[in-house]
């Protein structure tokens, strides 16, 4: 397994390095202007480096060897631009150029030149991304360890971020959980690993699993994984900030779909594959929980984390069978595979009804039209209310994982889930009606009646990409939740 983590010091950074690698826009490649950072004769060789290599529209990288220690050069140099759509930090450019520097052996030091030092944690997020933790080669596939150095323009050194570590960590974490195979990350060892990564933390966790669901209303999340080895669950975790608090709750909830064979809907051959990231919402809001725990979040917060396998089975659920949900509307299934929205619909209810929470933020990896709408980089975000939405779009660009707002217009969509026997049906009518959008609104169907702030995320395509879990979500729904105002 790789370690990320920052060195105190150039000194310490550099030692024992077998490569070194800076980062920087092409602007900052200048002769003239480039700071003193590897002394002179490694400094020259970097400018002229740099000078070779065209960034385009996304970053791209070069190296070389120095003949010296450390023995292995190379330059990400980013673009001086880019659109207003995509974040500050240059983040996805900083995954690029990693992509061209990560090969080799033995420890690799990273200079991030930054023109500002918010961008620190969406680079070192980057960077991260680029070394993931899962591998089961018989090999032991690359393992290195990589350490960050922030510097300005000047080449001073810039103290990273309080808990930066951490939430690098936790982001790797989540992407962990959605890498491991199906058959050892069931609904059940998903629930225990939540209690170990959460240990010693203070926090207090409920957990409701098979026939329990049933007892408390949460017929959705049951039916959709009661025919699989593994019986579904929901898993809540509370976290209450010392003291008084903020006064606000926000409550986190997750879709954790542990694999998706699409129900007796079965998914054909080329789109079952992969169906391991279903649990991408989920991994991404414990991994924003746990930030928020390490941080000491002044509002309280609750994770409700909706754990399913959808298999097949004698005793799966059916198209045309009528589940009562629970917020006690009844939905006709008319997709199996349009399960993950059951899952979400029974938690937010709970978190709304149950908890009282004042503001509700879910994630899953809900629509494949989520990655035609806004693409593999840009999350959607579909939110009832315009102060959650700005905050939310903010901490997107902030962090790095950015997200881009879709329409929220129930007088629009809830006409789609229109069912002859019961109050609506769980797959839309038409597909070529905002499949995303109606897909949430589904989900907020199960709300009405209460008045909570409610911010939904898909992150189908940005928590899963090029066949590996990217923990996609935790920054982003962290640094939003840090943001929201005190009540």
């Amino acid at each position: 397994m790789s370690s990320i983590g920052f060195a105190s010091s150039k000194k310490t950074l550099l030692k024992g390095a077998k490569s070194v690698a800076i980062i920087a826009t092409a602007a900052a490649f200048n002769k003239r202007r480039y700071p003193k950072l590897l002394g002179k004769k490694l400094d020259g060789l970097t400018v002229e480096l740099a000078k070779r290599v065209d960034p385009g529209d996304l970053g791209a990288s070069a190296t070389t060897l120095t003949g010296a220690d450390p023995a292995h050069l190379g330059v990400g140099v980013l673009p001086d631009r880019v659109s207003r759509y995509n974040a500050p930090s240059k983040a996805e450019c900083v995954r690029t150029v990693i992509g061209g520097l990560e090969s080799g052996k033995g420890k690799l030091a990273v200079i991030l030149m930054v023109d500002d030092p918010a961008h620190i944690l969406p680079q070192a997020l980057a960077v991260g991304r680029c070394f993931a933790q899962f591998n089961n080669k018989s090999s032991g596939g690359k393992q290195r360890r990589v350490q960050l150095l922030a510097v300005d323009r000047k080449g001073e050194h810039i103290k990273p971020p309080a808990g930066i570590s951490s939430t690098i960590g936790f982001v790797r974490d989540s992407a962990e959980l959605v890498d491991t195979p199906p058959t050892e990350l069931n609904p059940g060892e998903f629930a225990s690993r939540v209690r170990e990564m959460l240990d010693g933390t203070g926090v207090e966790i409920e957990e409701y699993a098979g026939d329990e669901l049933v007892e408390n209303g949460l017929g959705g999340i049951h039916a959709v994984g009661r025919c699989a080895v593994s019986e579904p669950r929901m898993v809540v975790a509370s976290y209450v900030p010392d003291g008084e608090g903020s006064g606000r709750h926000v409550a986190l909830v997750g879709k954790g779909v542990t694999y998706d064979t699409g129900g007796l809907h079965l998914k054909p051959r080329g789109s079952i594959e992969g169906m391991k990231c279903d649990m991408g919402g989920a991994a991404a809001v414990f991994g924003a929980f746990r930030v928020l725990v390490a941080s000491n979040c002044p509002h309280r917060v609750t994770l409700i984390l909706c754990l399913a396998e959808n298999a097949i089975g004698p005793n799966a659920y059916k198209p045309d069978d009528i589940l009562t949900m629970h917020s006690g509307k009844t939905v006709e299934i008319n997709n199996t595979d349009a399960e993950g929205r059951l899952c979400l619909a029974d938690g937010v209810s709970w978190a709304a009804r149950v908890l009282e929470a004042d503001t509700v933020i879910n994630a899953a990896t809900l629509t494949g039209a989520q990655m035609i709408s806004t693409g593999t980089v840009h999350g959607a975000l579909i939110s009832n209310d315009a102060e959650l939405e700005a905050t939310l779009l903010a901490a997107g660009e902030a962090s790095g994982d950015l997200l881009h707002p879709l329409p929220f217009a129930p007088e629009l969509y809830r006409r789609e889930f229109s069912s002859k026997v019961a109050d609506m049906c769980n797959s839309v009518r038409n597909r070529m009606n905002a499949q995303s959008s109606c897909a949430a609104q589904f989900v907020y169907n199960h709300l009405d009646g209460t008045d909570v702030r409610w911010g939904h995320i898909d992150l189908a395509g940005p928590a899963f990409r090029k066949d590996r879990g990217t923990g996609f979500g935790v920054a982003v729904i962290a640094q939003a939740v840090m943001d929201m105002a005190v009540e």
